[in-house]
């Protein structure tokens, strides 16, 4: 497996030994996670923006010094989507002593769910990974950080309804790849549907979603106020140049966090124009985060990919992340600063953000025991031809069929285990 540390500034001296410790002792001043992601295989169209946002972003963390003296310290390889290389990975963090794990795979998060639990380690699942991982009491050291797709779904169809004022009798077209992921939303979509009066059609295609050509003109013969496509990578370029050649309204297109400007350029982004987004953090290079790494990592020659990448959506997501995870390393440090430094340390101080912001590039986050996700705000973006437009602030919407849906799940898994 393709491994390498990633550790900057002054840091790398304190790596004098690669022999497995079980802990990162407090004295050590080194706090480990691990980064395992699938770069090569499936979740490729997010992954290489992704860790380039993680690690600049750790970088700028590092270079002014750490975090009261620790240094974070990111283990990054390729599993590949492949179930063993991840458990593989996993485990050999454990031994090493990583207090958190983000392996941004859905198949990879759920298969390692009862280890992080008995292991008690943290394990990031933003934007990915069981949608009721947001109950925190069910699942202790399962943390999604960012809005599941139940709240995605929710907050598109929140902004429908602000757009018409009322969506009784509207017509609304789902358009998904046919996976687990693709259905994800679909109780979310069938309670609202039925709540405030909406018509909902669906219409799922075949994974990857490379042939969308039968799909489409049905979707433009049912003639929907709104359309939701929900697919990743190649599906979502795919759905896009279909809506175009089939005379679709941009304006009335929508999807979840997983489109970015390179899916506007491969559908063409004049084309496109109009599409909306859910948007769970600021994109572009305004946002003050963004701003500090170009002149304090990128400048000086010690960025962790393409420069022309840096402000990108992906780019920013693993930004967003991060910070937060940097957040809770604070919020441990305050609570215990002589560690030691382990997965429940970390855990604790997750738990104690409230209403961090990133300087203004995400909405305001609270972490509890309770919820995971963190309070479930977003906003919707439209593509202007050139970047992502922000049409509204951040928001939530209809977060108690959200969590009623969450609820329902969480509560089975703390029955049976699955």
């Amino acid at each position: 497996m393709e491994r390498r540390t990633f550790l900057t500034g002054t840091a790398a001296a304190a790596l004098v030994s690669q022999m497995p410790i079980t802990i990162a002792r407090a004295q050590d001043k080194v706090i480990k996670f691990a980064m395992p992601q699938d770069f090569t295989k499936v979740y490729t169209f997010v992954t290489a923006e992704y860790s380039q946002g993680q690690r600049d972003y750790i970088s700028l963390i590092n270079a002014r010094g750490g975090i009261n003296g620790y240094t974070i310290e990111a283990d990054v390889s390729d599993h590949g989507n492949d179930l063993p290389r991840a458990i593989e990975a996993y485990e050999r963090a454990k031994t090493e002593g990583a207090v958190l794990i983000d392996p941004l795979s859905t198949p990879v998060a759920r298969a390692l769910v009862p280890r992080v639990l008995e292991d008690e380690i943290n394990m990031v699942t933003a934007f990915s990974g069981r949608s009721d991982a947001a109950d925190g009491t069910a699942f202790p050291y399962v943390m999604p950080l960012s809005p599941n797709y139940w709240t995605q779904a929710g907050l598109l169809i929140d902004y429908f309804r602000q757009k018409d004022g009322d969506l009784n009798g509207k017509k609304i077209c789902f358009v998904h790849i046919d996976t687990p992921f693709g259905k994800e939303p679909l109780p979310i979509l069938e309670k609202l549907a039925e709540q405030q009066g909406f018509e909902l059609v669906t219409f799922p295609y075949t994974p990857p979603g490379n042939d969308q050509s039968a799909i489409w003109p049905q979707v433009r013969r049912a003639r929907p106020d709104w359309v939701m496509f929900w697919g990743a990578g190649v599906g979502q370029t795919t759905a896009l140049t279909e809506a175009v050649r089939n005379g679709m309204d941009m304006s009335r297109m929508s999807s979840s966090v997983w489109i970015s400007e390179s899916d506007m350029e491969v559908a063409g982004a004049q084309d496109v124009t109009g599409v909306l987004k859910v948007e769970p953090c600021a994109s572009g290079r305004d946002p003050k985060p963004i701003q500090d790494i170009l002149a304090e990592v990128v400048e000086p020659g010690n960025g962790a990919g393409p420069e022309e990448k840096v402000g990108t959506s992906y780019y920013n997501y693993g930004v967003m992340i991060t910070a937060i995870i940097i957040e809770g390393v604070r919020k441990a440090i305050e609570k215990a600063p002589d560690g030691p430094v382990t997965g429940p340390w970390l855990n604790d101080g997750l738990h104690s953000i409230r209403d961090f912001d990133a300087d203004g590039m995400i909405p305001p986050v609270t972490i509890t025991p309770e919820d995971h996700q963190g309070g479930g705000m977003a906003r919707i973006a439209h593509w202007d031809g050139e970047k992502f437009v922000a049409d509204t602030d951040f928001f939530t919407a209809n977060q108690d069929v959200v969590w009623e849906e969450i609820r329902k799940y969480s509560e089975e898994f703390k029955k049976t285990g699955e």
